[in-house]
């Protein structure tokens, strides 16, 4: 009997492993995530380096091909040549197009993204300077486009296969076949001209007021989110129907909730995801409409800078404001896929 009561008590400790060890295992557990997340995210950091990099060599390879002679610009059409030859040699235009970049980019990767040609006021500070109107005109927008987007997905995706689902469908397309700049006009030509409730263009400073602030950018917000909204509401319409016929739905429905508790408590939530998704990515896109869309209501954005400095062939402008906006979206996207990695380990086990 002492004998079998031992041999027991041996296979139950062989079996069940103390709690020192258990501790154990789970820090080499969790030590095996943390260098698996760090791996991953480090992934995406090299990927973001070799983003910029392409970006900056294609653009600056681009803007150099175009025609036209930035020392015409400086000196005006009637210059001697002896001044033009002065003036490239003095903005480094004589010097071999890989030297440029090369010393462009050194530069850059210091802060200083250069001088304007035209104006010499440094590119960084004349992109930060204008760097407020362009994120408001992009908050105002973008939470404008979430106001329409997420009831119109919610009432379609419960109303699915109905009329009025087929409605809002209905309603959604026609205003994505539209584009912002035909939209910024007709809302100028409608709010402004004939019922003279908004003011056409022009930008007032948050320090002139809050009303007069917001009121200038009443328009060009919904100009840009008339088109966002839709797509927004047709990944959460698609997700959320999906939503609805899982278990735990219809468990919350056995158990006698409401509707509305059903739908914004249990519901909405995990058909998000895909939305916070494409909301992120939207950020960019609205960068490029601010280009139309500032220069349309008399903005002075970071778009309307970029598209005066094309127009000028102020190549340095352009470059700086062509990087500052492709490292803001793609760093964005990057924040978005690591969050999105720390949120779902499949993820980033999946190799996305």
């Amino acid at each position: 009997m002492k004998l079998s009561a031992e041999a027991s008590t041996g296979t139950a400790d062989r079996r069940a492993p103390g709690p020192a060890l258990r501790a154990d295992a789970s820090c080499c557990e969790a030590g095996n995530r943390s260098a698996g997340l760090a791996r991953w995210a480090a992934q995406k950091l090299v990927r973001l380096w070799f983003v910029l990099t392409a970006v900056s060599v294609l653009t600056f390879g681009m803007l150099n091909m175009l025609p036209g002679d930035v020392a015409y610009v400086i000196g005006g059409v009637e210059a001697a040549q002896e001044d033009l030859e002065s003036i490239r040699q003095e903005i480094g235009l004589d010097r071999h197009l890989v030297y440029r970049y090369l010393r462009w980019a050194g530069k850059a990767l210091q802060g200083d993204l250069g001088t304007s040609y035209l104006s010499g006021e440094p590119v960084l500070s004349a992109i930060l300077e204008r760097l407020p109107v362009t994120l408001e005109l992009i908050l105002f927008s973008q939470l404008l486009a979430l106001c329409l987007a997420v009831p119109a997905g919610i009432l379609s995706a419960v109303c699915s296969g109905t009329a009025t689902d087929r409605l809002v469908s209905s309603i959604g397309f026609a205003t994505l076949s539209v584009p912002s700049f035909v939209l910024a006009l007709l809302a100028i030509f409608l709010f402004s001209i004939r019922l003279q409730w908004m003011p056409a263009t022009g930008y007032t400073p948050f320090s002139a007021g809050l009303w007069m602030n917001i009121r200038s950018f009443i328009l060009p917000a919904v100009s840009i989110a008339f088109i966002e909204w839709v797509v927004l509401m047709r990944v959460l319409r698609s997700d959320m129907i999906s939503t609805l016929q899982q278990d735990f739905i219809l468990m919350a429905r056995a158990k006698g909730l409401p509707p509305w508790k059903i739908i914004l408590r249990h519901a909405l939530k995990p058909s998000s995801f895909s939305m916070i998704t494409i909301f992120g990515l939207q950020i960019g896109r609205h960068i490029g409409e601010a280009v139309i869309v500032e220069s349309i209501f008399a903005l002075p954005g970071i778009g309307r800078l970029m598209l005066n400095a094309i127009y000028n062939r102020d190549y340095l402008l352009v470059q700086g404001c062509i990087l500052f906006i492709t490292t803001g979206y793609v760093s964005i996207n990057t924040f978005i896929d690591v969050a999105y990695g720390i949120l779902d380990p499949r993820i980033r086990w999946g190799g996305a």
